[in-house]
């Protein structure tokens, strides 16, 4: 067997126990304008994307294709957003307790509810505290991890820890959260 065929042999083997092709950051897919119900949505790149709302959680999808065609994986930190880019990484900040972490969205969704911005993966629920709720008010900030955070998440793993954010922060949040959903 030659050089080439061993090293083309390898990587179908490793694909194929991994479940697929490996997980990457490219090409980012931003996607066309679709329908879900009567909304339509138009996926679009947001650099300054920061958004107070409430998140809630998906898991007994383990092993189907999220929507940039990777495989999910209940346990990773990952989410579903319906027009972000795939993929793109958002901090999400819990406000009952502070707590802060970083996913990456590789899927699109939620569907039901204008409150609802993401849908996390089961893992990343239970990273914020929320899991047996089922619901959290969270804020969510797109970010721009380092390249080891971005390669930890890829690979199922957390990025680094994140510091809670300051109980007078959380009140501030709270609060804008509140006198949003009074308009509504």
């Amino acid at each position: 067997m030659t050089r080439t065929a061993a090293s083309i042999l390898a990587a179908l083997l490793l694909w194929g126990c991994a479940g697929g092709p490996p997980v990457r950051d490219l090409p980012v897919r931003i996607g066309r304008p679709y329908r879900v119900g009567t909304t339509t949505y138009v996926p679009a790149a947001n650099p300054t994307f920061d958004m107070l709302g409430y998140a809630s959680w998906y898991g007994n999808e383990s092993g189907n294709r999220t929507a940039n065609g990777e495989r999910f994986r209940a346990r990773w930190l990952t989410a579903a957003h319906p027009t972000l880019p795939l993929p793109t990484y958002v901090e999400v900040t819990a406000l009952d307790s502070g707590r802060r972490i970083v996913v990456r969205i590789n899927d699109r969704g939620p569907f039901a509810g204008a409150a609802r911005i993401i849908d996390l993966s089961k893992g990343a629920a239970e990273a914020l505290g929320f899991r047996r709720q089922g619901s959290a008010a969270v804020r969510v900030r797109r970010i721009e991890p380092d390249d080891a955070d971005r390669a930890r998440l890829r690979r199922g793993r957390a990025a680094h820890t994140l510091p809670p954010v300051s109980e007078r922060v959380l009140a501030n949040l709270r609060g804008q959260l509140a006198a949003a959903h009074v308009k509504d």
